[in-house]
Order: C-alpha cells, then sequence, then structure tokens
C-alpha cells in the first residue's frame, strides 16, 4: 500500500473473511492494530491463521445485544480508543419475492441495518475528533435485481444511515462515510450458493458490469483506506466501486 498507519487502531465488523479480512491484513501490514470480529468459528479459525497473532480476533454477532456490549468492553481493553471503525459485517440472501419468509426479512434487517446502526452507536463514544467510520453498503441500494429484495432494501438503509450519522456526528469532529462495492470475487457467492448458481450469477454479473469482469479485493480496499484516512474533505459520501455498473 506504500502508506504507514503505524499505531492507528482500527476495528473491523465482518472482518474474518471477504473484504473485511482482506483489508484487515492490508492495514495490519502498514502498521495499524486491528480487531475484527466475525460469527462462525470456521471463519475466525481462518482468520487466526491469516493474520496470526498481530490481530485480536473476536467472536461477536453484530445482531446480538449482548455481543455488541462486550465488543465495547473488548476494544477499551484492548485500544482505548478508535482511529477508524470499519462497519462491515453483513449477509446476503437471495430469494424470489413471493418466496421470501418473515424470517429471511427479519434476519437480513437485524444484521445488516439494526446491528450496524447499534454497533456504531455503541463504538463512537471510543472514536475521538479526526476518527472515521466507514459502512459498507452495495450497489444493489440503487438497483432492481431480482432475489435481492430485503438485502437490497437492507443496503439502501446503510446509504441512509451513513448521510444521516454523518450529519450528527459532525460536530464531533467524526466522518462517515460508505464503500458501494458492486460484484467482488470474494468467493461468496460459491460459498453460499449452490455451483450451477453462483456460476449464472458470476456470469450475469460480469455481462451488466461495463469493464465485463468482476471486482478485486484490493481495489475495494483501496476505496476503505481512502475513506478512512485520507478523504479528509468527505463525510456522507458513497464511494461506489462497481467497474461502471450503476454509472454508464
Amino acid at each position: 500500500m506504500g502508506t504507514t498507519y503505524e499505531g492507528k487502531t482500527v476495528v473491523i465488523t465482518g472482518g474474518t473473511s471477504g473484504i473485511g479480512l482482506a483489508s484487515a491484513e492490508t492495514l495490519l501490514d502498514a502498521g495499524a492494530r486491528v480487531l475484527v470480529t466475525g460469527r462462525s468459528e470456521g471463519s475466525l479459525d481462518a482468520a487466526r491463521e491469516r493474520l496470526g497473532d498481530r490481530a485480536v480476533v473476536v467472536r461477536s454477532d453484530v445482531s446480538a445485544s449482548a455481543d455488541r456490549e462486550a465488543l465495547v468492553d473488548r476494544v477499551k481493553a484492548e485500544f482505548g480508543s478508535l482511529d477508524l471503525l470499519f462497519a462491515n459485517a453483513g449477509i446476503t440472501r437471495h430469494a424470489p419475492f413471493e418466496q421470501v419468509t418473515e424470517e429471511q426479512y427479519d434476519e437480513t434487517f437485524a444484521t445488516n441495518a439494526k446491528g450496524l446502526y447499534f454497533t456504531v452507536q455503541k463504538l463512537v463514544p471510543l472514536i475521538p475528533a479526526g476518527g472515521s467510520i466507514v459502512l459498507t453498503t452495495s450497489v444493489v441500494n440503487v438497483l432492481g435485481l431480482p432475489m435481492t429484495g430485503v438485502y437490497s432494501a437492507s443496503k439502501a438503509a446503510v446509504r441512509s444511515m451513513a448521510r444521516t450519522m454523518a450529519a450528527e456526528l459532525m460536530p464531533r469532529g467524526i466522518r462517515v462515510n460508505a464503500v458501494s462495492p458492486g460484484p467482488i470475487d470474494t468467493g461468496i457467492l460459491q460459498r453460499t450458493q449452490p455451483p450451477e448458481v453462483a456460476e449464472k450469477m458470476i456470469a450475469e454479473y460480469q455481462a451488466m458490469i461495463p469493464m465485463g469482469r468482476l471486482g478485486l479485493e484490493e481495489e475495494i480496499i483501496r476505496a476503505v483506506v481512502f475513506l478512512a484516512f485520507d478523504a479528509t474533505y468527505n463525510t456522507g459520501t458513497e464511494l461506489v466501486v462497481a467497474g461502471g455498473g450503476t454509472e454508464l
């Protein structure tokens, strides 16, 4: 990355896989102190193996109030204060409109919207003036993609939160921005969908992206780090990283 973030303290929710894990590794390599959270034992073990003892790896479910409270105590104990909160934890559920259940709806919003909102609320007292918050939304917050209705709505809520949080935290000198990835090659589709479904979805995504390919994790990481530390005159911003998928 070429830039040093020596001594910067960072919390990444959803930091044990995909973009969150790759971001943690990049920031650790640049000298930051990083705490990542995840829910599944498999992802927690994978993160510990990949990051070693350089990072603090914590089991925490953003949708659970008790976990959010415990996370605040852990961050206080590890860091005291926080330079960056990357609120990245989220789940993806695909289903046709007619087949969505109330349980699926509630689970998605409990993690992607409610969980994110209250995670930020609980941790923001640890962020001093000059600190930063980055939220992960998605290009589906403006696209009408079939089978993503609930997920898309939850990510549109996150986009809205970036604006209102930015306005409310501005007097405290805290910037809030959102990164909005298009289809990124993190392997999540391959892990969560049957092979034939994942292959079909990837082909459809590639067809609708003007650049004709999925994005790379490092392309999102550069956007996150920019918003977090370098975009000092940006707040309430949504930085879309989608190969022109919402613009052309």
